[in-house]
């Protein structure tokens, strides 16, 4: 099976194409190898898949026929990504919050009150 294919199938991407693009882009690696969408997977090859700042592994197991339910992807793949990798998903997502939204523009005059309060708080606290 073609590893795009396999990649949708196993639904690691919504559609065949962005799976294809990523192939194209170099984000897929098949025992350590960037590769082509039209390579083939067969059981026991390590997959890396680089998304959303993140190398899963995969260890194919077997190739599925067509897409399958969420609930047995299992039966097709071992997923061997580090639990670090995992892990700087959540710092990532804590970081982003930290941030303003995109569009949300120049500080309102109660977000710049809050600042100079919040500011005054721990200038008054130190000199105590």
């Amino acid at each position: 099976m073609r590893v795009d294919k396999y990649l949708w199938c196993i639904r690691y991407f919504k559609t065949r194409s962005i799976a294809t693009k990523a192939c194209k882009d170099g984000k897929i690696r098949v025992n350590g190898d960037i590769i082509k969408p039209s390579r083939d997977v067969y059981p026991m090859d390590k997959i890396t898949v680089r998304k959303n700042q993140i190398n899963y592994e995969l260890v194919v197991l077997d190739t599925p026929d067509n897409r399958i339910g969420a609930k047995l992807v299992d039966i097709y793949r071992k997923d061997t990504t580090p639990k670090e990798a995992l892990q700087k998903l959540d710092l990532l997502r804590y970081s982003k919050d930290y941030y303003r939204k995109k569009g949300m523009g120049r500080p309102t005059k109660k977000d710049r009150r809050d600042i100079d309060d919040w500011f005054d708080g721990d200038i008054n606290d130190s000199e105590e």
